[in-house]
């Protein structure tokens, strides 16, 4: 099965991030412009938080807070999960799932190289078994003989 790394090098490795005392609306609106359900929280090259559309939901609209005038840190969350680069899509995916989390940062010795969602977990395990079948399918027609 393919790892964690190998699919940060196929979906490219850009990682989209505000700082903690950015308003939430900036957030808001580079997730909408770079077509994502999360971006990091970054302070001083730091990992401090994730900050998601369901954060936004859950602790912004459903307590009256306004996007313009609060603050990332307000509603970020703090403890995020991570994996290592080296470990399987099975691996992340099973992760995922316990923790009912969408998106996981990936780190490789020590250094951060990239984020992957659930999106991209999905789409690359639908990927591979897609090949592993057309090599079963070679195999079994006996194909190129």
């Amino acid at each position: 099965m393919i790892t964690v790394r190998e699919m940060i090098r196929k979906k490219g490795e850009q990682i989209w991030s505000v700082g903690s005392d950015a308003m939430v609306f900036e957030a808001l609106k580079l997730m909408a412009d770079k077509n994502t359900g999360a971006v990091l929280v970054i302070n001083s090259g730091m990992v401090v938080g994730i900050l998601s559309e369901r954060d936004c939901i859950r602790r912004l609209d459903l307590q009256g807070r306004a996007s313009r005038e609060t603050k990332v840190s307000v509603v970020m969350t703090t403890k995020v999960l991570y994996v290592d680069g080296g470990q399987s899509l099975d691996e992340c995916i099973a992760i995922m799932i316990d923790k009912n989390i969408r998106h996981l940062p990936v780190y490789e010795e020590g250094k951060l190289i990239g984020l992957v969602s659930v999106r991209d977990a999905l789409k690359e395990m639908v990927d591979y078994q897609k090949f592993m079948i057309s090599q079963l399918e070679h195999y079994i027609t006996g194909g190129g003989r």
